[in-house]
């Protein structure tokens, strides 16, 4: 293999310089009367990956998971994490400096009712916290009777002396032949929506919309082709867009400035104060966009419109191109990842193979295809217990052995140009416990039957999650976290609105990619999980049916582990349902990978109704 790794296995943490980092800290905040301050794992666009001169939190406190926050007080702090980090972040901070705080047992705006003094002062940045998310902390502050002010600057860039350079990833254009319209008709889509709110004007400050309505991708995060920008989209003229013009070439730049202004982000606080010295309605969403985006547009006299982003509902919904790309992507990871699988059936039950040797060697398979921009999230590849650990990433401090008579989970995904890939599988390493076959084949159930799915116009996510936990139910068990999550073309592979969760209350469009990735997880001994990508198509046609049905087309290509299977556990139409599955598998990807590899396939998808 050639070229960098798209993942790192080192764990950056540093925990003997969280109590010194969070000295300086308060020092700081002593210097500006401040009584404390809030550390949220975010930049100024909310994004799920954050460039390394925003990894706040991460130097601050020493904890490098994903998502937490932190509260430091004059003489206490605490780092808030969910269930998925709670034994990551006390193996990485200096938990005598900081506390551990699961959010499931107490949220930071109850502990902060609880431990701020009265009459104390509580600083946030602005940038880093959405409308919504300000409200929280400020009404948690009024209960304690102290005051919650927005700093003029981050005190923590104050004492973080050797702080990163932000990102200046080249912007690049999305070809028509992937986007599948063009930006200057999206435009058009999104002043018809603002026309109809009423609104004079959105501003949009999730680059995944700016990416998507101006037909842009960027480098500037790991993982996501994004390029950090904001834009202002007025209903009855040209749009504003902003971004750094280092990023831009000269024919990116004159696309560009085809279809908007282009102005360096550092006129875009100026743009939204013109806004509100205009009087304008502008539309803004108030669980993305940050609070100060609305305090600057209503500080100046505007007045804001607290809605969703018109654009998040119409990039969730794929048009025939990105379909039809999606299909594309699918099949050449489908490849790749059946090589894998192969080439792990061969290699694990001599029990040498590493958590490492197995990401590495499925990005090298991806990367064979020529056309891997990126994986599209670090690789979960958890051995035996570390497969228990939902969002579990491996570094050289946790690696461990694929060992015989474990369960082995992999969940990884590829961002392609032509599409957004994500997979899930869990493979026996030699012989699997009855145990292990009766837990996985109830999580089968609960992904056929999301996959078999005849749904009416409208149905939510929350309304279709039961069917994937309803056989793990029926045995007392279950999982702590979504079945699925909308995913973007050739962007987030984690994309709002729709979900199928229990929170899920947007409905399911067709054209939408979701994931179907029920799970079962015992502490300690093994995780399992199964994944497939599937997109909302036209439903069957049903006599006498008073609405519109919608089912999901299954896109993902690739062998369920037939080993872990307990037959006597399917129903008929199961069966029939993943014999027809392995029967597509095999005609798809036979003729296209390696003669080893298809003999692999035609003994991993031999039909279950034939043995």
């Amino acid at each position: 293999m050639t070229g960098a790794r798209f993942q790192s296995f080192e764990d950056d943490s540093d925990r003997a310089a969280t109590g010194p980092r969070i000295a300086a800290l308060r020092a700081e905040l002593a210097r500006r009367k401040l009584d404390g301050f809030v550390v949220p794992r975010a930049d100024r666009f909310q994004n799920e990956y954050v460039p390394p001169s925003e990894e706040r939190l991460s130097w601050l406190t020493g904890f490098t998971g994903s998502a937490g926050s932190a509260i430091v007080l004059s003489d206490r702090a605490a780092l808030f994490v969910d269930g998925r980090y709670t034994l990551q972040a006390r193996e990485q901070i200096d938990t005598d400096t900081v506390a551990v705080v699961p959010i499931s047992e107490t949220t930071p705006e109850a502990w902060l009712e609880a431990n701020l003094s009265a009459g104390a002062t509580l600083g946030y940045d602005p940038w880093l916290h959405t409308a919504d998310g300000k409200e929280r902390l400020a009404k948690a502050c009024a209960a304690a009777g102290a005051t919650l002010t927005a700093a003029d600057s981050n005190p923590v860039d104050a004492v973080w002396s050797d702080r990163p350079a932000p990102p200046c990833g080249a912007v690049v254009l999305h070809d028509l032949k992937y986007a599948g319209e063009l930006a200057v008709d999206k435009l058009a889509r999104i002043r018809g929506e603002l026309a109809k709110a009423k609104a004079d004007a959105l501003v949009v400050t999730d680059p995944h919309a700016v990416a998507w309505a101006f037909n842009i991708r960027g480098a500037d995060v790991a993982h996501t082709p994004l390029a950090l920008a904001t834009a202002i989209i007025p209903h009855d003229s040209g749009p504003t867009i902003y971004v750094d013009g280092r990023k831009l070439t000269n024919a990116v730049r004159d696309a560009l400035e085809q279809l908007a202004d282009v102005h360096e982000p550092e006129a875009f606080a100026a743009g939204l104060e013109t806004l509100g010295r205009q009087h304008k309605t502008v539309r803004l969403d108030p669980a993305t966009a940050a609070d100060a985006v609305g305090r600057l547009i209503t500080n100046a006299g505007g007045k804001i419109s607290r809605s969703g982003d018109p654009i998040a509902a119409m990039k969730a919904v794929k048009n025939s191109t990105e379909i039809a790309g999606a299909r594309t992507a699918h099949l050449r990871d489908g490849a790749a990842m059946s090589r894998f699988l192969a080439w792990l059936a061969r290699e694990a039950p001599a029990g040498k193979l590493s958590e490492i040797d197995a990401v590495e060697a499925l990005e090298d398979f991806r990367r064979e295809t020529g056309a891997l921009k990126d994986v599209s999230f670090p690789t979960i590849s958890g051995a035996g217990p570390n497969g228990a650990i939902v969002h579990y990433r491996v570094t050289r401090k946790t690696n461990r052995r694929i060992a015989p008579g474990e369960l082995f989970l992999i969940d990884s995904g590829a961002q392609y140009e032509d599409g957004t890939t994500d997979i899930t599988r869990t493979v026996a390493v030699g012989q699997p416990t009855q145990e292990m076959r009766e837990r996985f084949t109830r999580v089968l159930k609960g992904h056929v039957a999301i996959a078999r799915a005849v749904f009416p116009d409208g149905t939510t996510g929350a309304q279709l999650d039961s069917f994937a936990r309803a056989p793990l139910w029926q045995t007392g068990l279950d999982f702590d976290h979504g079945t699925g999550h909308g995913v973007g073309s050739y962007l987030s592979v984690h994309e709002g609105p729709a979900r199928i969760s229990k929170a899920g209350g947007a409905a399911l469009r067709r054209g939408m990619i979701l994931s179907n990735e029920p799970g079962y997880y015992k502490t300690g001994a093994y995780g399992i999980r199964i994944e497939n990508l599937v997109l909302v198509v036209e439903g069957p046609s049903v006599a006498g049916a008073e609405k519109p049905l919608n089912a999901f087309e299954t896109l993902t290509l690739a062998p369920i582990d037939r080993a872990l299977i307990a037959r006597d556990l399917l129903d008929p139409g199961e069966t029939q349902w993943l014999d027809a599955y392995h029967a597509r598998v095999r005609d798809a990807l036979a003729p296209i990978v390696d003669a080893r590899t298809a003999a692999w396939l035609e003994t991993a998808t031999r039909p279950l109704a034939r043995d």
